[in-house]
């Protein structure tokens, strides 16, 4: 992970899993982050889009988006791409550009005037704000699990509800001082799986700053992690304060449990890259953190049978 794109995965910043209706238009309640002034990292203020007004379906001839790309994003840095009216920048939206995945999680984008228009609805501002990419910017959120034990070895179940308590690896962003799941941006040319593992082994195992030997006994230990089958929680468009008219965030969040918890056992927790903190936490509904993230964990919580609420009504499907 560079520095300056840590930022893209910083505090409330992240993801809504409200999946979208279709192409031209969002659900209820999908996108509101998207929406909010002032624009990160700066005093722009975006012009204002009423619920009614979001999606692209409903005809709005006075809209008047304000233009802003951030100076970090003009400056021309790898990860980021150029602008449009340049002549030599010729992007193939809607496909696997050279190294650079333009595809959409969430299907075909509509282009308009050269743009790639946000499928979730208006957002009040046009340009990329703080997003290196036209069209989607895709991140990878690695959920890392394993069944709490007491010291005998034995799994612990929560006294109300009767189910095992799962527990994830979290890290304390410097950024803000919130809990989050250790994610990042997917780098060029990057598979998803291997961009899980790099966040992971970033963010809650310090590999950045390990010796080679080091590196080499963490890496056998996350190859054993990584390649086991895995749950594919979420992936598609993330309602996120940064994204505009013709850029947004995109996220696939995945689980990986050691189910035995022998591979972490042999893994030292250790914050690295831009997290202040790392730790493993019990998953309960009592959880604060993104409010996305939490939505993912209780995902998990659910396709792992794991407790989750103290409310029988909730947590013992119908029982």
């Amino acid at each position: 992970m560079y520095v300056v794109r840590n930022s893209f995965s910083s505090c409330g910043f992240h993801l809504n899993s409200s999946v979208m209706s279709g192409s031209n238009g969002a659900k209820e309640n999908s996108h509101h982050k998207a929406r909010t002034s002032p624009y990160p990292g700066s005093e722009v203020q975006r012009s204002h889009v009423p619920n009614e007004k979001v999606a692209w379906l409903v005809e709005w001839k006075d809209y008047n988006p304000v233009e802003y790309t951030a100076v970090s994003v003009l400056a021309g840095p790898g990860w980021a791409d150029p602008q449009i009216s340049e002549s030599t920048f010729s992007p193939k939206f809607n496909e696997k550009d050279g190294h650079v995945e333009r595809k959409s999680q969430n299907g075909l984008y509509e282009i308009e005037n050269g743009r790639p228009r946000n499928p979730a609805g208006r957002t009040g501002l046009v340009g990329r704000g703080l997003l290196g990419r036209w069209g989607p910017n895709h991140a990878a959120d690695p959920i890392i699990t394993r069944w709490k034990r007491d010291r005998s070895g034995n799994k612990i179940t929560h006294p109300i509800s009767g189910k095992n308590i799962l527990q994830f690896v979290a890290i304390k962003r410097k950024d803000c001082g919130e809990w989050a799941i250790p994610g990042g941006m997917v780098d060029p040319g990057e598979k998803i799986s291997a961009a899980l593992k790099r966040e992971f082994g970033e963010e809650a195992l310090n590999s950045l700053q390990k010796s080679s030997a080091e590196k080499r006994e963490l890496e056998e230990q996350l190859q054993k992690l990584f390649s086991q089958e895995h749950l594919v929680i979420y992936k598609g468009y993330v309602d996120d304060p940064r994204n505009t008219d013709n850029a947004w965030m995109e996220t696939e969040a995945v689980n990986y449990h050691d189910e035995t918890g022998e591979i972490m056992d042999n893994l030292t927790l250790e914050a690295g890259d831009d997290a202040g903190k790392v730790k493993w936490v019990d998953i309960n509904d009592k959880l604060k953190l993104y409010a996305s993230h939490s939505q993912f964990i209780k995902l998990v919580a659910e396709k792992r049978d794991a407790h989750w609420s103290e409310d029988s009504e909730t947590d013992c499907d119908g029982l």
